[in-house]
């Protein structure tokens, strides 16, 4: 099993995960707070959106793909 395979499947399950509890249960992420106190609302959902969320599953999509291109060839 190709090492960047499990760790793009790795970020790409963690993305979900933080997608979900933050759907659910935002209460859960401390920094979220902290983040949303230096920057306001607005902004520091965004930031943490995308640095816990998009980040992680475009970085495990990368690897994924990656892993699979390098299978075939």
């Amino acid at each position: 099993m190709n090492f960047n395979l499990l760790l793009g499947a790795a970020a790409i399950l963690y993305g979900l995960y933080t997608a979900y509890v933050r759907a659910t249960t935002p209460e859960k992420f401390g920094k979220l707070e902290a983040m949303k106190r230096q920057w306001g609302d607005r902004a520091g959902t965004a930031v943490h959106i995308v640095g816990y969320t998009v980040v992680p599953i475009v970085v495990g999509v990368i690897l994924v793909v990656s892993a699979m291109m390098n299978r075939q060839g």
